[in-house]
């Protein structure tokens, strides 16, 4: 996700913002931690996963994929 700095740099600084989007979100959503990772052999990139506390088990993990659509008019 460091392509897509705008996001990758809100989901770190505020990680609960993608459980304000949910219908049922963790109640420890707050103590979540978001991360960029890759999957190595063959590369594979997720652009972010939400990575429950450490101290908190079981917990969900939650995989991001932003999307950016721009629009342009011909006039």
């Amino acid at each position: 996700m460091r392509r897509d700095s705008i996001f990758y740099k809100l989901f770190q600084q505020y990680p609960f913002v993608l459980f304000q989007l949910l219908d049922k979100p963790p109640k420890n959503a707050d103590a979540y931690r978001f991360d960029s990772v890759a999957v190595k052999e063959p590369k594979f990139e997720i652009d972010g996963v939400f990575l429950p506390p450490e101290n908190h088990s079981p917990g969900t993990v939650y995989f991001c994929e932003v999307q950016i659509f721009n629009n342009y008019l011909s006039g």
